[in-house]
């Protein structure tokens, strides 16, 4: 996929109010077989995944002892079209192999196999206001009827797929996991059918922007490997109650103390981007740092995610965003900074 094909702004705007498709193949799809997968897949992630119903889909992060986050992912339990079902995993494609070897690691001595069918498959998001109709026309199925983070396997254009009701633009849509091999085909036929409605075809700007607009964490900015599960404000992601799983008891732990820095969001003054790396000043000192800034062509502001010590992590806080040796006023602003309308 690449950074964009027309303009970020206008494959941004046509997901926000069309449609837009995505090609995000990139990301890893590990697929897990063996008796008990639910049960041993619990112990390495912080949302419960065991007992977790048959059309479910979960997202969760991954963590080193320490609580450093070693991924987010998106767990799935499915039901086979011939009976049974089947856990998999989609996980970010910077992290695919890492994660594929400390599972593997995690998961010696029981049964549980993965099996990284990555490059057998591809992955489709369609999102925004038209994006489930236009996949009605084309599936055995309307994917209107499942509820958010459920899917289920059907046809779309004729293919075996995973249809789900997932995204990361902060829309409404779905996200299709089909044959490599018919990708091309598939993608076409969405394609045509979402143009009918001014979607278009959009790229990695584009769905940068877009998951900034909704407060979505990007892995390597927002989630990191020195950065603990409890201070991401994701406490929707994270089921320390009953259960022990790999750095619980760091989150544990993490969540008695005061002094770590806690992700915010910021609405900056003027249209100069905060970006990556930007200190975060106070009174002349440095309280935090951007992790994520962009102009939002939604909202037609600058806005920017980051990490600052907790005594100005407070909404209406003021702050100064060092951009490139120039002060730039912030304030510290309400996430998502956009929500679309139900």
């Amino acid at each position: 996929m690449p950074v964009q094909y027309h303009s970020i702004i206008e494959e941004h705007t046509a997901t926000r109010n069309a449609a837009g498709i995505f090609d995000v193949s990139h990301m890893g799809r590990l697929y897990f077989d063996g008796s008990d997968v639910g049960a041993a897949l619990d112990r390495l992630t912080t949302r419960q995944v065991a007992g977790m119903a048959a059309g479910r889909i979960r997202y969760s992060l991954m963590l080193h002892e320490d609580g450093g986050i070693l991924d987010d992912v998106l767990v799935y339990h499915l039901e086979k079209a011939g009976g049974g079902s089947q856990f998999m995993m989609v996980v970010n494609a910077s992290n695919r192999e890492k994660i594929s070897k400390w599972i593997t690691t995690q998961l010696a001595g029981t049964n549980v196999r993965l099996d990284d069918r990555t490059l057998e498959t591809a992955m489709i998001a369609v999102q925004g206001p038209s994006a489930l109709a236009a996949i009605a026309k084309l599936a055995s199925f309307d994917p209107s009827g499942l509820k958010y983070y459920t899917g289920r396997i059907g046809l779309i254009a004729g293919v075996e797929a995973v249809i789900s009701r997932t995204g990361y633009t902060g829309e409404d849509g779905c996200e299709l996991i089909i044959s490599a091999s018919c990708a091309c085909d598939v993608a076409q036929r969405v394609l045509d059918e979402i143009s009918r409605d001014g979607g278009r075809p959009a790229g990695l700007g584009a769905r940068d922007t877009l998951r900034l607009e909704a407060a979505m964490p990007l892995y390597g900015h927002e989630l990191r490997e020195d950065i603990n599960a409890a201070q991401t404000d994701l406490a929707f992601a994270i089921n320390v109650d009953g259960r022990e799983f790999v750095g619980r008891a760091a989150i544990v732990a993490a969540q008695q103390r005061t002094d770590l820095p806690r992700r915010i969001g910021l609405e900056l003054e003027g249209k100069r981007a905060g970006r990556e790396g930007a200190a975060l000043m106070m009174n002349d000192r440095q309280v935090g740092q951007v992790t994520s800034g962009a102009f939002a062509p939604t909202l037609e502001k600058s806005i920017a995610m980051g990490y600052v010590h907790p005594s100005f992590a407070e909404v209406g806080t003021e702050l100064i965003v060092d951009i490139r040796g120039k002060p730039q006023p912030a304030r510290v602003v309400p996430m998502p900074f956009y929500k679309r309308a139900r």
